[in-house]
Formats: structure tokens, sequence, C-alpha cells
């Protein structure tokens, strides 16, 4: 597995009910209080999105400098138009590619499977 080390969702993407539009990934993925899961991960653009355990979607927009991005989780049940809860601005850990962290508050990390050459 190889770790996403940049990231971020479009949030047009994020905001729509049919999320799984993007080419997703198969991957293993790790979010603050829900611990480590087998995920797809759909990379859209600037960002991406998976789908977590318990039925939300989870999406990460990069922001244009790169340096920092914001995530937001999106209600299995959200409607066209419904305003997704902003997790915060989260920037990449450090010694840890594909990892974003707010503090020690919130932490997501995405790895995607690479096919072998």
């Amino acid at each position: 597995m190889t770790r996403i080390s940049w990231a971020a969702a479009a949030m047009a993407a994020a905001l729509a009910i049919g999320i799984a539009v993007a080419a997703a990934a198969p991957g293993q993925c790790t979010i603050s209080d829900l611990g480590s899961f087998s995920c797809d991960v759909a990379v859209d653009g600037d960002g991406l999105t998976f789908s977590l355990p318990d039925g939300r979607i989870f999406a990460f927009a990069l922001d244009e400098d790169g340096a920092g991005g914001t995530g937001y989780l999106i209600d299995m049940d959200a409607s066209p138009g419904k305003r997704p809860e902003e997790v915060g601005q989260l920037v990449p850990v450090e010694g840890k590619p594909g990892c974003w962290a707010r503090d020690d508050e919130f932490r997501f990390c995405a790895m995607v499977e690479q096919a072998e050459e």
C-alpha cells in the first residue's frame, strides 16, 4: 500500500448524494474515535472522500496553497443543500505521509493500494 500524501475533495462532490462518482481505490483509513478500517478512497480533483464504518462520509478539501485543508463529515442521510459538519482546518502530520490532523483533537490517515508492476 502507498499512503496518499496529498488529499482533498471537491466541495460540490462532498455535498452531493452521488459522492461515489469519482473513481475509488481500495485502501486502509484511520480516523479519530473510529480506529482503522478498510475503505474505498475516491480521489476527485483536489480532494478525497471515503465512507466511515458508521455510514457517514468523510471529505477532505485541500487548500489552494496545499499546506493544509478542511475536513467535513457528511451524514449518510444527507440531502442536497444540507451543510456538512465541518471538522476544521487540518495540516499534514510530520513524519506520517497521508495523515492530517487538527492538534491532538482530530486526525485522519488514508492509504490506497497500489498495483504491483
